[in-house]
């Protein structure tokens, strides 16, 4: 099985506090991975060793076949993020907001305006283009950071409570959106504390206290309970 990310015995301490201790896991290619866990878990700070802007001598990142420490650059541009916290320029419209992202890539403004109309139309967002992100909903917002996020066609995409303050609707778009992204291909890592955002079809991590406490697919480990009461108990036990 490829697997578009590697992580391996990856730990990490703020002082003498653990936040992350040996955690180990695959994202295979072409998955929806979520990573469901409590407030508090250690998903932001896996996050922030993932994307770099935390580094860890204890472990290994494996990025699209790129190792992190040894070819940050290789891995990185493999990779596509959506942050928890929103980092668009709201006096910007949609389209230069996306120029401007493409311009850090150093794609072409002819390479980068096809890619945009490109990404606009597969998350139904075209129509938007013009206007100010300040316009926007906070679930067209987040269709923005997507489609930002794919501008350098990433073969790994990672979301950090990507629906964090979305109404129903808005995060079933998006998680729908999402999981057509992991069928064309793409390897996904989801991040979240919402247990109806993740399917019996996807693969499951759930982290607890720095620590992997469960894996498999989401259908096979719950086995006849329900997701969130499962969810619940497994973290109670490991409390």
């Amino acid at each position: 099985m490829e697997f578009g990310l590697t992580v391996r015995d990856l730990s990490f301490r703020y002082g003498r506090k653990l936040a992350l201790d040996s955690v180990s896991f695959d994202v295979p290619r072409g998955s929806f991975t979520a990573l469901l866990g409590p407030n508090g878990a250690g998903k932001s700070t896996l996050v922030a060793l993932l994307t770099r802007l935390l580094v860890s001598r204890e472990g290994s990142i494996v990025v699209a076949g790129h190792d992190l420490a040894r070819a940050p650059r290789r891995s990185l541009a493999a990779l596509g993020v959506v942050f928890q916290q929103p980092t668009l320029d709201l006096d910007l419209t949609v389209r230069q907001n996306l120029f401007y992202f493409a311009a850090l890539h150093g794609l072409s403004r002819r390479d980068a305006s096809v890619r945009i109309d490109r990404s606009l139309d597969r998350l139904g967002m075209r129509e938007r283009a013009g206007e100010k992100v300040r316009a926007l909903n906070g679930g067209h917002r987040r269709r923005m950071e997507l489609a930002r996020a794919l501008l350098h066609e990433p073969s790994v995409l990672m979301l950090d409570e990507p629906t964090v303050g979305l109404d129903a609707a808005a995060r079933r778009a998006i998680t729908g959106h999402v999981h057509d992204l992991a069928d064309q291909g793409v390897s996904v890592l989801w991040t979240t504390h919402l247990t109806d955002e993740v399917e019996d079809s996807d693969q499951l991590l759930v982290l607890h206290k720095g620590r992997i406490v469960a894996s498999g697919q989401t259908g096979e480990v719950r086995g006849g309970q329900d997701l969130q009461d499962w969810f619940l108990a497994r973290t109670e036990e490991a409390a």
